[in-house]
């Protein structure tokens, strides 16, 4: 293989790579300060994509707009199903361990509702829209270029999650709360106004997601639970609770399926995500930076 093709298949993991990254950094949100195990993630990245599709195909309003939107949405219901399923989970647990074992039951149901109700809504046949789609050249290659404004999107959201989360009073009190819940309530935070609002904010986090993955890839109502698994593998990659993680293991991940596929078959994806998965579990159960 030339360079110019080693560069044009690294680019095109990168590309799928910033996508993980941004469903993970939701998910690690989520897991991170709260222990949900949400599995039903990707559902609202799902959903994320085809409200986008719904307000391109028939109000003609562009995704780029639909993007705080999509965000605005599915954090609003995040929040309310924090507050109607997960609230109340909190305080009828016993302990830490029943509400995990309790709260992953609820994330298995609201996904397989959520799926039920996109099918009902918009049918199950796949849907999509051009947008953008002209070829790039870059350094000899050709991108599309609804594809590098996806990355550029998604890295670009991520970053700014992360300095966030480093720089201001809110953030430092998140990163407390992963740290230790209960030093950080014996300083005075106030779990109960940060629990939903990062549940929220997490779920915001995987609309955006999808809206931009609608842009360059066709949808369904099954899209999202490939990219819940995806994220479980990024997140146990980068380390649990650690946000430069999250990017940084979506990253890589984008670039090793992109690279083994190549050399082996398409057909072989999925192995090489669990195989990078179990490798993880083995060898670094911490991930890559450990908290």
């Amino acid at each position: 293989m030339t360079l110019g093709g080693w560069f044009e298949l690294i680019a095109s993991g990168v590309i799928t790579g910033g996508v993980y990254a941004l469903v993970a950094l939701g998910l690690n949100l989520q897991y991170g300060l709260m222990r949900i195990l949400n599995v039903a993630h990707g559902e609202f990245l799902m959903l994320g994509a085809f409200v986008t599709w719904t307000a391109l195909t028939f109000l003609q309003i562009s995704p780029l707009a639909m993007l705080p939107v999509t965000f605005v949405l599915m954090m609003a219901l995040g929040l309310a199903v924090h507050r109607l399923v997960f609230r109340r989970l909190t305080r009828t647990s016993p302990n830490l361990d029943v509400f995990e074992a309790r709260g992953l039951m609820v994330c298995f149901g609201l996904m397989f509702l959520v799926q039920n109700f996109a099918q009902m809504a918009w049918g199950g046949d796949l849907r999509g829209y051009d947008f953008h789609s002209e070829p790039v050249a870059i350094g000899g290659a050709q991108f599309a270029a609804n594809k590098l404004l996806l990355l550029a999107l998604a890295l670009a959201i991520s970053g700014a999650l992360i300095i966030w989360l480093r720089l201001t009073l809110m953030g430092k009190a998140v990163r407390a709360l992963m740290q230790s819940p209960t030093g950080a309530q014996l300083v005075g935070i106030d779990t109960e106004r940060l629990h939903p609002l990062m549940f929220g904010i997490g779920l915001g986090l995987s609309g955006v997601a999808g809206c931009l993955l609608s842009m360059a890839y066709t949808i369904s109502p099954s899209m999202g639970e490939p990219y819940t698994v995806t994220a479980l593998i990024v997140i146990t990659l980068g380390g649990f609770g650690s946000m430069t993680g999250s990017l940084v293991g979506g990253l890589a991940l984008g670039v090793i399926e992109a690279v083994g596929t190549d050399l082996t078959s398409p057909s072989l994806k999925a192995l090489l995500s669990y195989s990078v998965f179990i490798a993880v579990l083995l060898w670094l159960p911490n991930g890559l930076f450990k908290r």
